[in-house]
């Protein structure tokens, strides 16, 4: 019953402070279930960067991790972007930076660089063009050229080249948490849920998308289990989607495709992160305006694909 007190104590705080700082919370669909629950938005990361730059809010609390943050942030340029936990950080962004990629252009004279969101604004701003999980395969695509460089997931990368046509130069990157799902795993999911679809992000291995009755961003399996007509699914991505998930279809099951898929840096921001960060306006997360003005015109080149 305390901790239950405390918790109301806090949002309570929280929906007083929102008010006085005129900020909106932004909540990604990996934070721990009591953080989605008090955000105004939940989804993935190019979602709630584009939440962050429609709304009126001039303050926005990025309940993420560093580089959805630093993206908001480029879009959002009048806005103050504060990240709750500057801890909060992503590996698999971590594993190339703005040098890498012009060692890549160096390497592969003329070909395009592809570069998923989820890397920083430096490296953003050494791309071509974004992408997100939803919409790599269509960028692919739209590139015009047979071969592309893409970084930083090898898995992403491999996944929409596959599906494009494309030839592909891959940085060897990856996800660790998605990395924890093996195909053993969907093995052993299908023999314990038989009836059970299952759906898994393409930041995971090539065998396990394979044995899969679909690959989606996070976004794509909300919508998929939505209108699917099962009742049953195997989940392969960050144990964080699966209450979101519950959520939205009451009357479905829904079964982690492996329950250690956590990511530790996505749960480092908790109620109390959200009352500190609105207190006391620290963390704010900024991008030196010619770095922000390059990663700016790679973001806008995806969005222009549509």
């Amino acid at each position: 019953m305390d901790r239950l007190n405390s918790s109301k104590e806090l949002v309570n705080k929280i929906d007083r402070l929102k008010v006085e700082r005129n900020a909106v919370i932004l909540a990604h669909n990996y934070q721990i279930d009591e953080v989605q629950d008090i955000a105004d938005y939940v989804g993935d990361s190019l979602g709630l960067s584009r939440q962050a730059a429609s709304t009126d809010a001039e303050v926005i609390v990025f309940c993420g991790v560093h580089f959805m943050a630093e993206t908001a942030a480029i879009l959002s340029l009048e806005k103050t972007v504060i990240l709750p936990d500057m801890q909060a950080g992503c590996p698999m962004a971590d594993m190339v930076d703005a040098d890498d990629v012009r060692e890549l252009r160096a390497v592969h004279p003329g070909l395009p660089v592809v570069c998923y969101v989820n890397s920083s604004a430096e490296v953003k701003a050494e791309s071509d063009v974004c992408c997100t999980s939803s919409n790599a395969v269509a960028i692919f695509e739209n590139v015009d050229s047979d071969q592309v460089i893409f970084v930083p997931d090898q898995f992403l990368g491999g996944y929409a080249a596959r599906l494009s046509g494309k030839k592909v130069v891959p940085w060897k990157g990856f996800c660790p948490t998605h990395m924890r799902i093996l195909p053993q795993d969907i093995v052993d999911g299908r023999n314990e849920h038989p009836e059970a679809m299952v759906v898994v992000h393409p930041e995971c291995r090539a065998e396990v998308i394979e044995l899969a009755d679909a690959a989606k961003s996070t976004g794509g399996i909300l919508d998929y289990c939505r209108a699917s007509n099962a009742k049953e699914f195997i989940i392969g991505t960050e144990i964080g989607l699966i209450h979101r998930l519950r959520l939205e279809n009451p009357d479905k099951k829904f079964y982690p495709a492996n329950p250690l898929a956590i990511c530790p840096n996505m749960k480092l921001i908790t109620l109390e992160k959200v009352v500190w960060a609105l207190e006391d306006m620290e963390n704010i997360v900024t991008v030196e305006a010619e770095i922000a003005r390059k990663a700016r015109r790679a973001i806008e080149a995806m969005v222009a694909v549509g």
